[in-house]
């Protein structure tokens, strides 16, 4: 059944992308979700020559009378193009390109890791790359230098943490960088140390961790990558996403050289996905979108959307900040911003109509975009769809204040399966602590209070697969089941509230409600072809789902490769 589908829309694809002529798409068991937001049936589909859906087929429904290709499905389970509504898509990219470290489970074998890529590309003079997870090692600490020295001293060696909030240098990277005992920690950051030695207790050695704004003393001495790398970087990127069902992304946190890889692709055909972007600084925000957001560029493939801040760090690192000290550290996190500053730079976006997204993970940072928020809506009427990105840890307290001024709740369903254990531990769990837990995670009641909630990744942090996402949304269980019933099951949302997340929610956090997200008369034609229906199976079915074909515009842009052969 499927391999005579994808055999036939392999070659009608072919054809249309050169005769750009009408196709009928038959015989599907399609799913979409409607205008009032309800799980729509449907069997067929006709995609104009202008890569939009002419129309939405229902049983019983009369055919075209004629059309240029007609399609047989043969049944085939057909669902719109899934979205991201937050990842770095070039950082995606990358890791994929450089050492990863995200699958490791101890230091020796992250070290061990380390040696073979340092041997195996002689010829670079920085070996680089992401992933590292201290609580995966059940280390108990951060690493430290001498340990990535051990394996590699003779080249400068930078490692990102798995949430890039913090980063792993050899003892060469902090020579070259002048981080020595007497650099005091920079704002917004912090430089782990080792124990006082006997007799210079002032004088604290850098450990080889930086965090969050320390790392800004290792970046500026990075080679930065050459155009013709995010160039690779970003076709790396799309396959990796075209093959998981995203045929769209909000990259949050791009800059003009990232913008001009997009740019590129466009003028050259290349990109295959659709991106929001959100510049990471007021500066690039004003060099990229001039006086306010971009137009949508190539066929609404393209569009600088807004400004993406940081508020805090993550938990991770213990850079979130919280309203009260983390259970297992004497800290609070780290604040980037005070609150005027934060709101002075929210308020020179908004001046122009660039939507705001600003990341906030613990309590106290959430707290504060949403007094900030309340406050610049006095002054910036209208649909603004003011983004709070990721709000982890939410005092129950504020939950209320969400569903106020049309704030979008963009959140990352697998963070919370991922992060479970260790956000136990950072928070506590009992007395206080697990007052705070019942704000983590908070999806359910985020809906609840009439926040638009918006599904996403946070690749490459996470894994860019949103029928994972799905799975985590729906039953807050692990991969591995556990916990039997899930992690604050009443947290839960509908299948249909994560499809949403996915795809209406996702399009209509990054105004993009009418262009894509559903599949109906008008909107552009993306879908993918799966394996089972996300409306029927088990969580653990769902995150198991293999794409077959991923569709953008009417046009087949990804196809699995066992398919392909057929």
């Amino acid at each position: 059944m499927i391999t005579r589908f994808c055999a036939a829309l392999l070659a009608a694809s072919c054809l249309a992308g050169s005769a750009q002529a009408d196709t009928l798409v038959d015989h599907v068991d399609g799913l979409t979700l409607n205008a009032a937001g309800a799980v729509e049936r449907f069997n067929g589909l006709v995609i104009g020559s202008d890569g939009r859906i002419a129309q939405v087929l229902h049983s019983g429904d009369p055919r075209p009378a004629r059309s240029d290709y007609a399609l047989d499905a043969k049944g085939a389970v057909l669902i719109p193009g899934l979205i991201d509504a937050h990842a770095h898509v070039l950082e995606l990219g990358f890791a994929a390109l450089t050492l990863d470290l995200s699958d490791t489970h101890s230091l020796a074998e992250a070290q061990g890791r380390i040696a073979v890529y340092a041997a195996a590309h002689p010829d670079r003079p920085w070996i680089i790359g992401r992933g590292w997870n201290q609580e995966s090692w059940h280390l108990g600490r951060f690493p430290t230098a001498a340990e990535i020295d051990a394996v590699v001293p003779d080249r400068p060696v930078w490692l990102e943490r798995v949430d890039g909030h913090a980063g792993w240098a050899n003892s060469r990277v902090l020579a070259l960088a002048g981080i020595t005992a007497a650099t005091k920690d920079p704002s917004g950051g912090r430089i782990e140390r080792l124990p006082a030695t006997k007799g210079t207790p002032a004088l604290r050695r850098p450990a080889g961790v930086l965090v969050d704004g320390a790392q800004g003393l290792v970046a500026k001495h990075v080679p930065p990558p050459r155009p013709e790398d995010r160039d690779l970087a970003l076709a790396t990127a799309q396959d990796i996403l075209l093959s998981r069902g995203v045929t769209a992304a909000a990259d949050m946190g791009i800059g003009i050289a990232d913008w001009q890889a997009y740019r590129r692709a466009g003028d050259a055909g290349t990109l295959n996905i659709r991106v929001m972007a959100y510049a990471d600084s007021i500066e690039n925000m004003a060099l990229i979108g001039g006086s306010g957001p971009t137009p949508w560029l190539y066929d609404d493939r393209l569009r600088l959307n807004g400004l993406k801040l940081f508020l805090d760090g993550a938990l991770g690192s213990r850079g979130a900040w919280l309203k009260a000290p983390y259970a297992d550290a004497a800290t609070r996190g780290l604040p980037f911003l005070t609150e005027t500053q934060l709101k002075n730079l929210m308020s020179r976006a908004a001046m122009d109509h660039f939507q705001v997204a600003v990341h906030a993970i613990g309590d106290a940072a959430n707290a504060t975009v949403l007094s900030a928020i309340e406050d610049l809506a006095l002054t910036y009427k209208g649909d603004r769809r003011w983004r709070i990105e990721h709000a982890q840890i939410v005092d129950p307290a504020d939950l209320p204040r969400f569903g106020q001024n049309g704030i979008i709740a963009s959140m990352q369903p697998v963070h919370q399966t991922s992060d479970r254990a260790m956000a136990e531990a950072r928070l506590g769990t009992s007395g206080p602590g697990a007052a705070r837990l019942q704000g983590a995670y908070a999806w359910a009641s985020m809906a609840r209070v009439g926040a638009r909630l918006a599904f996403g990744s946070d690749a490459p942090v996470e894994r860019a697969d949103p029928f994972a996402g799905i799975a985590a949304a729906i039953s807050r269980e692990g991969p591995d089941g556990t916990p039997a019933g899930g992690w604050q099951p009443q947290e839960k949302v509908s299948r249909v509230a994560a499809l949403a997340g996915y795809t209406t929610g996702a399009a209509y956090a990054g105004f993009a409600e009418g262009r894509f997200g559903r599949l109906a008369v008008g909107e552009r034609a993306d879908f993918v072809v799966i394996d089972r229906d996300p409306m029927v199976v088990s969580p653990a079915e769902i995150a198991a789902t293999k794409v077959l074909q991923s569709w953008v515009g009417g046009h087949l842009v990804w196809q699995a490769a066992d398919t392909a052969k057929r």
